[in-house]
């Protein structure tokens, strides 16, 4: 069984990269427009809005924390196949379960990697970075760069 914090961590890291490429943001520029304790919101209404449409809730988010259209476009120019914003969020969701302490830091763990470097690696999808081993990953994140091979 997928438990309860898991689900809530996959919902809130699809949803930032959905609104993201909705917008053609950064996803860093999304998780400062929705700041921390829009943060907390989103963390805590996850069990609710994920019976709700993408669609619908990223509406929502983009109106009620004024997220602009951006320039950011790392779909269009893509000549192959990219993953979906729900494979991306896996890869986000899963980078946060082993770099966060607990659930109590959830929060700022999902912040932290959203404006990291890495975000920005994880989005060049001609890279294929999104591919590589979890543990290569948060190594990455921890050292602030990607590391050589």
């Amino acid at each position: 069984m997928i438990s309860e914090r898991r689900n809530t961590l996959f919902y809130v890291c699809a949803l930032i990269e959905y609104v993201s490429r909705e917008t053609t943001n950064h996803r860093r520029y999304v998780v400062e427009k929705i700041g921390k304790a829009g943060m907390q919101k989103l963390f805590k209404d996850a069990s609710v809005n994920h019976c709700l449409t993408f669609e619908q809730v990223s509406t929502e988010v983009i109106e009620q924390y004024c997220i602009e259209t951006g320039s950011y476009d790392t779909i269009s120019n893509c000549k192959y196949s990219i993953p979906s914003f729900i494979d991306i969020g896996k890869v986000y969701a899963y980078l946060t379960e082993i770099l966060s302490v607990d659930e109590s830091t959830d929060v700022d763990t999902v912040m932290g990697i959203f404006e990291s470097f890495l975000s920005d690696e994880i989005s060049n999808f001609k890279t294929g970075i999104y591919f590589e081993n979890l543990s290569y990953l948060s190594e990455s994140f921890k050292a602030g760069k990607l590391l050589d091979f």
